[in-house]
């Protein structure tokens, strides 16, 4: 059996304690060491290292309301890096930028007009108002091909020409990574929304534009070419399920009709991938709420042996955005934080 080295325990402790401290905010070296089971020594050494890094500094002290020394509270240098996330619509851009923490630093939004390679560079500038962007992450409807990165031929979304990614780096001079939105969409719905604590769902995405996200592990699931999920293609009824449910064609539909549809689609889920659990998001599966979940499911039960939770979506506001800064926390956590 290898043994990890001197190097790689510091960086496995280090890596604890600045998760630790991302969770949980300031902490004492006592409650680190309690919370890490790490020795004195050992804390006081990581401490020490990672303010000589810039990655936690002294934010106060613990006890003050006590007779005796205070102990030091340690906090994650928050400002040590920034990060934006970018939604991509057909209409619009929209960027928010966070600190290393997920504090909420800028945001901006633009109408999509002209080259957009410039349009999503000069959003981005905006939002982030002068700070030194370490990663973007940049969610846009369609195919992207995971070995490139970049939209697959054929994609409609407003602006798009070959190379994107790639004149989008270097006009930005920062990493950039391309992800389709509802696969953004579930990062959030998995991390802080309806599907919280579970390894395995679908996120059925229901809106201008309809698709679907696959976790399975814990992990996104793109397949070979980029198009797992791509739910809008299947045919049901004689056209195209995307046909049949997007924000257009279900305006004037009850709930009943509108869950029948619906099922549809949640149904091929539940008998192929057998998910346990599918999130209607989208405008229509957000609006539709507990009530359109219930309807769907029970449709879903009629035909499906396998039990298929349905859930509306719990995220508040944009989850596409949402789960481009959380992409990007990670990236950038992982580099810095090791």
């Amino acid at each position: 059996m290898k043994t990890a080295t001197p190097a790689m325990a510091r960086a496995i402790n280090d890596r604890l304690a600045l998760d630790l401290l991302l969770e949980r905010g300031p902490l004492t070296a006592p409650q680190l060491r309690s919370l890490t089971g790490l020795s004195r020594p050992t804390v006081s050494d990581l401490i020490e290292r990672l303010m000589d890094g810039g990655l936690i500094e002294i934010t106060g002290e613990y006890g003050e309301d006590r007779r005796g020394p205070n102990a030091r509270l340690y906090g994650l240098v928050a400002g040590r890096a920034h990060v934006a996330g970018v939604d991509v619509r057909r209409e619009a851009v929209t960027v928010r930028v966070a600190d290393l923490a997920g504090h909420v630093v800028g945001s901006a939004v633009r109408a999509v007009a002209g080259d957009l390679v410039e349009v999503v560079a000069d959003v981005v500038t905006e939002a982030a108002a002068g700070r030194t962007l370490d990663t973007v992450v940049i969610g846009a409807p369609g195919l992207v091909d995971p070995r490139t990165g970049e939209l697959v031929s054929g994609n409609d979304a407003q602006g798009r020409r070959p190379g994107l990614m790639a004149a989008l780096r270097q006009r930005l001079g920062v990493p950039a990574v391309l992800e389709n939105e509802v696969n953004l969409a579930a990062v959030a719905e998995l991390r802080t929304g309806a599907a919280l604590g579970s390894a395995d769902f679908v996120l059925l995405w229901l809106d201008d534009g309809v698709g679907a996200a696959v976790v399975l592990d814990g992990r996104l699931r793109r397949g070979a070419s980029g198009g797992a999920g791509e739910v809008g293609f299947l045919e049901v009824d004689g056209t195209d399920f995307c046909h049949l449910v997007e924000a257009a064609a279900v305006r004037d539909l009850d709930r009943a009709e509108l869950a029948r549809r619906i099922a549809k689609g949640a149904f091929a889920f539940a008998m192929i991938l057998d998910p346990g659990l599918i999130v209607l998001g989208g405008r229509t599966g957000h609006e539709g709420g507990d009530e359109l979940a219930a309807l769907v499911a029970e449709r879903v039960r009629e035909s499906s042996p396998a039990p298929t939770e349905i859930r509306a979506s719990a995220v508040e506001g944009n989850a596409v955005l949402q789960g481009a800064v959380l992409t990007a926390l990670d990236l950038t956590r992982d580099r810095i934080f090791g």
